[in-house]
């Protein structure tokens, strides 16, 4: 693990301890907060990749390891089989070499009693041998057969001495293979026993690490709460604002709200367009003066200026989509010059609802709430007629 996510994991730590409350009243002051919270939680989430990348880096050491071990521990199975196979062997050969040297000694013993006999003691002697000879050929086929036998007797001797050092050798021969055998029995014993404890380091990291992701986890859970807490607050004081500045803005404007409804009405009278665009038009004049919300649908709490043409419409059984944006979409286009009250006239960002006569009724900003203006001020994008 290194220094530096061990120092990042100790700040997140430190982190946890502290309580998730937003102390501030002010929504500069609390969106400084919250993008103090938002860099914190970038920090633990980059700290918790890290992690989780050494994590795995550590998972796949051990399954090295794993694999590792599995074909030392087969390899020591197959030596020790070797081993015992190599045992048994040696008794067989420890057998066979005793028969060996037995045989040896026998054809020794027997070797020596026959040339005792013959050169040393009874009555039939080497030299009473030849003297019991009738002639020459027959001293000739005794000498002969005398020979033979010495021959014989040396080689049998031979022979046997031969198998003996042949069984020796053999056991030889086996008794080296079972010490190499011994040999890598042990280095692999030894190399298992590296290989067990270096796998037991390797998931205790495994095992500090998944403890440690869990600590971040969790900080990053608060985290987000804390962000979630902020934008709660930051949009409840931005709506009291909203409210507040909404409501002085109705009462500057009450008398001149009033005096312009009179004058909405003979506006939508003169001008030309179907009846029920103009009862949606005169219905929506009654609203001038109250406040702009963002976000809003309320015609008497507050509402923003697509939120006020759905709402309108939304009274007449007719469903608009909620954005501006989506709004350049609804019903079917018509000309400027062809406006008639009912009609949503749409600007880049903004939608207002046509009364006639040039003039617009829409949900303008916070400061100005729901108001009359002029249908030029600012460009038109298009004009949309919901109702004929």
């Amino acid at each position: 693990m290194t220094k530096r996510i061990i120092a990042t994991i100790t700040s997140v730590i430190l982190i946890l301890s502290v309580p998730m409350t937003v102390n501030a009243t002010k929504i500069s002051d609390i969106k400084a907060e919250r993008d103090k919270t938002q860099q914190e939680l970038n920090q633990a989430n980059s700290t918790l990749s890290n992690l989780k990348e050494e994590r795995e880096g550590i998972e796949e050491e051990i399954n090295t390891l794993d694999e590792e071990l599995m074909e030392v521990m087969a390899s020591i199975s197959m030596v020790e089989d070797e081993i015992v196979e190599l045992e048994g062997q040696i008794e067989e050969t420890e057998e066979d070499l005793k028969e060996a040297i037995a045989d040896e000694e026998a054809q020794y013993e027997a070797m020596k009693k026959r040339i005792q006999y013959m050169y040393e003691k009874g009555d039939y002697s080497y030299l009473e041998l030849l003297l019991e000879c009738k002639n020459m050929s027959d001293l000739v086929s005794k000498s002969e057969y005398v020979e033979e036998l010495y021959e014989y007797d040396r080689k049998m001797l031979i022979k046997y001495q031969e198998a003996r050092q042949l069984v020796e050798d053999t056991k030889e021969k086996l008794l080296m293979e079972q010490e190499e055998l011994e040999v890598s029995k042990h280095e692999l014993d030894e190399e298992k026993a590296g290989l067990d404890e270096l796998l037991e380091e390797k998931k205790a990291e495994a095992s500090d690490y998944d403890a440690e992701i869990a600590k971040v986890k969790q900080a990053a859970t608060l985290f987000k709460a804390k962000i979630k807490q902020q934008n709660a607050q930051i949009k409840k004081l931005e709506e009291e604002e909203a409210k507040k500045a909404a409501e002085e803005a109705a009462k500057a404007s009450a008398g001149k709200s009033n005096s312009s409804n009179v004058d909405s009405s003979s506006i939508i009278s003169g001008a030309s367009g179907s009846a029920k665009g103009k009862d949606i038009a005169n219905f929506a004049c009654r609203y001038v003066g109250n406040p702009y919300v963002a976000g809003g649908t309320s015609l008497t709490n507050g509402a923003d200026c697509s939120g006020f043409t759905f709402a309108i419409y939304k009274e007449f059984g007719i469903s608009l989509p909620r954005t501006s944006t989506a709004q350049r979409g609804a019903g079917r286009e018509v000309s400027l010059s062809d406006a008639q009250p009912g009609d949503i006239v749409c600007y880049a960002g903004h939608v207002a609802i046509y009364i006639g006569g040039g003039r617009i009724v829409h949900a303008s900003t916070p400061s100005t709430g729901i108001k009359y203006g002029n249908v030029n001020y600012k460009p038109v994008i298009t004009v949309r007629r919901i109702v004929d």
